[in-house]
């Protein structure tokens, strides 16, 4: 690692904690239905959705209504990217002639994109139409991602207000954060990645000669659109099969760069909106800190893992499975800030890195959405730790919890408990069964320790709706289509559904003021013990697995063992 490499990253910091706590800003004005600039060039488009879809913009829901509306929504999303994979060969907008998909590939596909996943068992540019891509997978990344948002926005209007049966009404936060926040920075977005490079068309694929004489098949699509939103709204699935390392989708440094930062910034904004919609800057800052501390441990890990004397190649930094253009430390940047925010693209293969990198990768995902995390998804993660922290601190001294002036009870800690374990379940589950059936090991490149970390992340990736691959693992087949589809709704809705419940407890509820034996939230003291919480948590619930794969493998690597 040298100095223009720390200089990077160095500039990468700067620049997301600059612009986090504006954008933060701006959005909880957006979700409070304040009025922007935007909102003079774009409110005629909101109103007429609402006309059009018959909504009552100030109708407001129960958290059980809520519920329901997202539910029947994301249901009616799934039910149309289901059929639109399974007819595409007789649609349009498909000059390849491409032919429908399977029904366990349109299954896992449309639950993938539905559910913020973006999990890829499909080659996108050897399968996908323009139009699947483009009003099926690209509609999808905008819709589940203003998803996270809304469900976001009711878990802090639960804690904000004061003893209210309504929590909001989810067709108005949905239009909004699509309208106000992710259409508008997509756009500019994808202006600059088209500036740099990446392709935006609907030309029919190329057939050319390489100067050996060999015939190459050049691809084209409106690529650019859909990689805007995919990175912006932590989705991660790439318009091509090897997705961010492919020179149309990233083609420079810079495209790099912008892409790496674009993963980050709503997540990271989404901690200060949190802050300025409940009265207190402070609050969100708080959370910041800790997503950004945590994010760096696995980075400064991961670095030196990676830069580390490998004994069985005789070399460190590696450059297997990695992009000559992007290089080893970009490589490792993108993998960690992929993983901590549920976003799934990748520009290198996981399954290269050093073990113990490839094992930060995957732990980020376990921890289960909440470092930073997908749009809205990892602050509404975070606030079920949050609360969790609140109720042990308090057990600790003996006094009732309560968390920013809305008292901690069992209701809510049931809640908490089931989104936060709900997903641990799924991946230790289906990871224990796909160990041992032997239609799951048949689909695996490589054995031993490595093998398992394959099978492990899989899950990991499903369950906690990241949708990065890590390699070596033939996941499109009828066993994985359809378990990994199903671990992809649980992950998602085991948690979606806590959070909507305690929202709706917590807005029932009176406002405690402050006093002297309240526990604050916004102290360093809270920011360690939240810390401590998250890492127990989680190396409770993974350490025995991660020993199985990533932590062995390490041990045998620095022995000069290998499988």
């Amino acid at each position: 690692m040298n100095n223009l490499d720390l200089i990077q990253i160095l500039i990468f910091i700067l620049i997301l904690v600059s612009l986090a706590p504006p954008l933060g800003i701006w959005i909880a004005k957006i979700l409070n239905g304040e009025k922007t600039i935007l909102t003079n060039i774009l409110g005629w488009i909101e109103k007429l959705i609402y006309r059009l879809c018959r909504v009552n913009s100030l109708e407001e829901m129960t958290w059980k209504e809520y519920l329901n509306s997202l539910l029947l929504f994301n249901l009616v999303g799934f039910i149309f990217l289901f059929f639109l994979q399974l007819f595409q060969k007789i649609l349009p907008f498909n000059p390849q002639n491409f032919d429908n998909l399977s029904w366990h590939l349109s299954l896992n596909t449309a639950i993938s994109f539905v559910t913020n996943t973006n999990w890829q068992a499909y080659g996108g540019e050897a399968m996908m139409s323009y139009l699947t891509q483009m009003i099926g997978l690209t509609v999808q990344n905008f819709l589940s991602a203003a998803t996270g948002i809304a469900v976001f926005a009711a878990i802090v209007r639960g804690i904000v207000l004061k003893q209210s049966k309504s929590i909001g009404n989810f067709w108005v936060d949905l239009t909004r954060s699509i309208i106000y926040i992710l259409l508008p920075l997509s756009i500019l977005l994808a202006i600059l990645l088209s500036h740099q490079g990446v392709i935006q068309n609907f030309n029919s694929y190329l057939k050319l000669k390489t100067l050996e004489g060999v015939e190459q098949v050049i691809p084209g699509g409106p690529a650019a659109s859909q990689i805007s939103i995919k990175q912006l709204g932590t989705n991660g699935g790439g318009f091509f099969n090897s997705n961010s390392s492919h020179p149309f989708e990233n083609p420079t440094p810079f495209s790099n760069f912008l892409q790496m930062l674009a993963i980050l910034l709503i997540p990271a904004a989404l901690t200060f909106a949190f802050g300025s919609m409940v009265g207190s800057l402070k609050q969100g800052r708080t959370l910041f800190l800790v997503m950004f501390f945590v994010w760096l441990i696995g980075l400064s890990i991961s670095i030196y893992s990676e830069f580390h004397f490998n004994p069985i190649f005789q070399q460190s930094a590696i450059m297997e499975g990695k992009e000559t253009r992007f290089g080893v430390v970009n490589s490792i940047l993108w993998s960690t800030i992929t993983t901590v925010a549920s976003n799934g693209s990748v520009n290198s293969m996981h399954s290269s890195l050093s073990p113990m990198s490839g094992g930060i990768a995957l732990f980020n995902i376990m921890l289960g959405e909440i470092i930073f995390g997908g749009v809205g998804a990892g602050m509404y993660g975070m606030l079920l730790f949050a609360i969790l922290t609140v109720f042990l601190s308090g057990l600790m001294v003996g006094r009732s919890p309560e968390y920013l002036g809305k008292k901690i009870e069992a209701y809510e800690i049931k809640w908490t408990i089931l989104g936060i374990l709900g997903p641990c379940a799924v991946i230790l589950i289906g990871a224990a069964i796909s160990s041992v059936l032997p239609i799951s090991l048949s689909s695996l490149a490589n054995k031993g320790p490595h093998g398992f970390t394959e099978i492990l992340y899989a899950w990991a990736s499903a369950a906690g709706n990241n949708g990065s691959a890590f390699a070596g693992l033939n996941a499109n087949t009828i066993f994985y289509n359809v378990l990994l589809g199903l671990a992809m709704l649980i992950g998602r809705f085991v948690v979606i559904i806590p959070v909507l419940a305690i929202a709706g407890s917590l807005a029932n509820k009176k406002y405690i003021p402050m006093s002297k034996g309240t526990f604050s939230t916004d102290s360093f003291i809270f920011g360690i013990i939240l810390i401590g919480v998250i890492f127990i948590v989680g190396a409770l619930t993974f350490l025995p697995a991660l020993s199985l794969g990533p932590i062995v493998e390490n041990f045998l690597m620095l022995g000069g063992k290998t499988f």
